[in-house]
Order: structure tokens, then C-alpha cells, then sequence
């Protein structure tokens, strides 16, 4: 599908606010830049929050629908829009506001990338803890829309526990910022929660501040196999009650640790990869503490590359199986079990294979289906089975579905109830819905 609105007329305004040489036109590229299936009819890289300003400022004058862009890592959540008339990228938006190592706080814009602010913070010895999918590529101002999390948010919390502060621009183009440079900040109100995980709908992200942690200096990570997710979960309580304080704390089931480094490193079991950091005396602590049912211990390179794996596999899975439908779900630690047992129960009434991955020790996981035999038809019935059987505090996200049954999508994904808010605040903030226009039904 390929839908193109925009009047070439409109094009002489916008390169007068970006410069003629950051408005796309050419079709090839234009083409590459599809949202869904659906191919802008142009596109702008704007340099600054201000230019940012002006072109939501004449795409709300001119109603034209405006859909922002980072790596380009993340495009499935929600609904496919109905046509993109201007893509605007924030490549270009890459500036430091300010770093202050000392203080452990730094303020970046949304263009820059998550491999590109690590490297720089990690020159310093500290710790930038938003390990996305594809750190090359995606950005800040992605992360933050999308919300996205790896490993690292069981040792140090979600983006909403570490960003501190945050710039925007409204759909009818008003600059705006929440937070400050300090992180006990409490001032007026709190932005950056409204904002991540808004996927871009209320206000374009151009910039964000962030605490940093120190890196640490020597990790290890500890693999325990388990002959079924029972007894995965059990050793996870185990820990969760332990003085233990891992960085990481993942479970993977036999299908998922076939598609990490090595194809799993506890054999065909389930596996829970704990990531600890510290002295050799704090590790021997770890490997005394978590018992007889570590099977294998991983540091040095291969350590990095299993963890990178495994912060990638919402990209990796859809790349090996490209008829699976990926879910992200959160719920509560008590449900991960009960949550386990239904996706497995599904999977094998529709003939379907089942991989799932997740930081367990906050009630994260990403679950992967697609047909071992039978046909697609098989992953509807299934997912839409699984999603009327999740627990009322739990909430399901659609990663990535095939072509053919996208259009079940929106409707897998649970519901919220308190849609008359986020009516109103689309209204105030983005009041002729330009703003990836028809993603959410709100």
C-alpha cells in the first residue's frame, strides 16, 4: 500500500524553513521510508527545536498530517496510517545541551543515537541504561516515544525512573519542556511520563536529559537450566528474596535461547541468565549464593554478545520467522506464571510455536508466535484467544505481525479504559490531530 497527498506546492515552504537541502522529494528515497506500508509524500530533517516549531506550525495551518522519525526501528504499534504527508526525521538534532559527568546527568537531542550517546558517556566510566534493539540506529527521541526497554531495566528501572527532563514541540507547533537539569526535580508538571511511550501522537520529542550510572567495572552472568517455566519462575522468587541485586534478570524458553549466541546455553531448557556486576568477591558471592543449578558462568566477549542478542530479539525473531506475531506484554509478577501457562496452552490447541523472552524480575516479556504447520489463519484465532485471557492488570502490545492479518492488530492489543483522558489530551496538545493522525483510535 502506498498513499501520496501532499501538493507539490507546499514543498517551497518548507524548504524555506528547513533549507532546500534537507526537504526529500525523490521517490526512491521517499519509497524506503515507508511507515507500514504507506510512503510519505515528503520529507524534512529540520536542524533545530525551532525549526521543528515551524514546520508543525504550517503543517497545523495547512492540516497536513506530520509523522516523525528516528532509526526506524520500531513501526508496528497501533493502527496503519491513512496517509503521511510529511515525514519529519530528527537526524539532525544530535546537539549536547549540557554533561556534567560529575553530577551524572546529561541533556541530548532526539536525533542522537543510543550507540552514539553510550560511547560518550562510557568515556567517562558511566552508564547510559537504555539498552534498545539496534543501539546503531535507534534514537533517543524513539526510545522515549516508544518506550522501549532491554535487560538493563531490572537493575535500574525504566526511561521513566532515569529521564529527567525533556523537550517537545506540540502539534500546533508550540515549544514546550518538562523537568530540568538536576534529577531531584519535582517543578510543575511531569512531562516526560506523558510523553514516553506516546509514540508520537501528542508532541515530537527534540530533546530529553537523562541520569547516568556509574558503569560497572566486571560483570559475569550466571546461566541456570530448568526442565519447565514452573521451575524457572520459582528460582526467579528465589532470587527476587535474595540480598542478591542482579542487573539483569532474564528468562528464555528453549525456542528463544535457539536464536541466542551459541542456540542456548542450557541445553533444550528453560534458562533464567542472571547479570552480575562487581569484585571477584561479590561474584564468588553470586556463584555461592545462586546454587548447584548454575549450569555455565559467561564474561568477555561472549557475555557481551548474548545480551546484545537478547536486547535485539524483538528485531531477531521477526527476521527468522516472518509470519510470527511478537507481543510485548507488562503485567505483574504474579502473573507471569499463570500468563506462561496460557500462551503455552494456545500455542499448542492452534499448532503454533511459542518463544518467549523477558526481564521477569519486573513482569516484562516479549512472546513470540508463529505456525509450526496450518496457516495463518491459526495465529489469529490464537492471539485473539490469548489476549481475552489476559489478567485485567496486564497489557499487550503488537511488535510485529505479518501483511496479512495486520489489520487484527489494533484489535488484539488490550483496550484501555480511560480513553475520555486521552481524548482531551490529544485535544489540547495536538488539536487538528496531524500528529500520526489515525495510529491510536482516540
Amino acid at each position: 500500500m502506498s498513499t501520496v497527498t501532499t501538493p507539490v506546492r507546499f514543498t517551497r515552504e518548507l524548504r524555506e524553513i528547513c533549507g532546500a537541502g534537507y526537504v526529500i522529494e525523490d521517490p526512491d528515497r521517499l519509497e524506503r521510508a515507508q511507515i507500514l506500508g504507506v510512503t510519505p509524500a515528503v520529507a524534512v530533517e529540520p536542524a533545530s527545536t525551532e525549526e521543528v516549531a515551524a514546520v508543525l506550525s504550517f503543517a497545523n495551518v495547512q492540516g497536513l498530517s506530520v509523522v516523525p522519525a528516528g532509526g526506524f526501528t520500531q513501526q508496528q504499534k497501533g493502527n496503519v496510517p491513512s496517509h503521511i504527508d510529511v515525514l519529519l526525521y530528527t537526524s539532525r538534532l544530535t546537539g549536547v545541551e549540557h554533561y556534567d559527568p560529575g553530577d551524572l546527568t546529561i541533556g541530548i537531542g532526539a536525533g542522537c543515537t543510543i550507540a552514539q550517546l553510550s560511547s560518550k558517556v562510557g568515556a567517562d566510566g558511566l552508564l547510559f541504561a537504555g539498552d534498545a534493539p539496534l543501539p546503531e540506529r535507534a534514537t533517543v527521541g524513539g526510545l522515549l516515544a516508544t518506550s522501549m526497554t532491554g535487560p538493563l531495566r531490572h537493575g535500574y528501572g525504566g526511561l521513566r525512573d532515569y529521564c529527567i527532563g525533556i523537550k517537545f514541540v506540540t502539534g500546533d507547533g508550540r515549544k514546550g519542556k518538562g523537568g530540568g537539569r538536576v534529577v531531584k526535580n519535582v517543578a510543575g508538571f511531569d512531562m516526560m511520563k506523558l510523553l514516553i511511550g506516546s509514540w508520537g501522537t501528542l508532541a515530537i520529542i527534540t530533546g530529553a536529559g537523562f541520569k547516568l550510572f556509574p558503569a560497572p567495572r566486571q560483570t559475569r552472568t550466571f546461566v541456570a537450566g530448568f526442565a519447565t517455566a514452573a521451575e524457572a519462575i520459582q528460582y526467579r522468587n528465589a532470587v527476587l528474596r535474595s540480598p542478591l541485586s542482579p542487573i539483569c534478570l532474564e528468562l528464555v524458553s528453549p525456542q528463544a535461547g535457539a536464536l541466542l549466541p551459541g542456540g542456548g546455553r542450557a541445553g533444550k531448557a528453560w534458562s533464567v541468565y542472571l547479570r552480575a556486576a562487581g569484585s571477584e568477591a561479590v561474584l564468588g558471592r553470586y556463584r555461592t549464593e545462586l546454587g548447584a543449578a548454575i549450569a555455565l558462568e559467561i564474561d568477555g566477549h561472549n557475555e557481551h554478545d548474548v545480551w546484545r542478542a537478547m536486547e535485539d530479539f524483538s528485531n531477531t525473531l521477526p527476521e527468522h520467522y516472518p509470519d510470527s506475531v511478537l507481543l510485548s506484554l507488562s503485567l505483574p509478577l504474579a502473573d507471569v506464571q499463570p500468563v506462561l501457562n496460557e500462551l503455552e496452552s494456545v500455542a499448542a490447541s492452534r499448532g503454533l510455536t511459542l518463544a518467549t523472552i523477558g526481564t521477569v524480575g519486573v513482569g516484562r516479556l516479549l512472546a513470540g508466535l508463529w505456525p509450526a504447520t496450518g496457516s495463518k489463519a491459526n495465529l489469529v484465532a490464537a492471539v485473539s484467544a490469548f489476549r481475552d485471557r489476559l489478567p485485567r492488570d496486564a497489557s499487550a502490545t503488537v511488535l510485529h505481525c505479518p501483511d496479512e492479518v495486520r489489520t487484527q492488530a489494533a484489535a488484539w492489543e488490550k483496550t484501555p479504559t480511560h480513553f475520555d483522558s486521552m481524548r482531551a489530551i490529544k485535544r489540547a496538545m495536538d488539536p487538528k490531530d496531524i500528529l500520526n493522525c489515525g495510529r491510536f483510535l482516540f
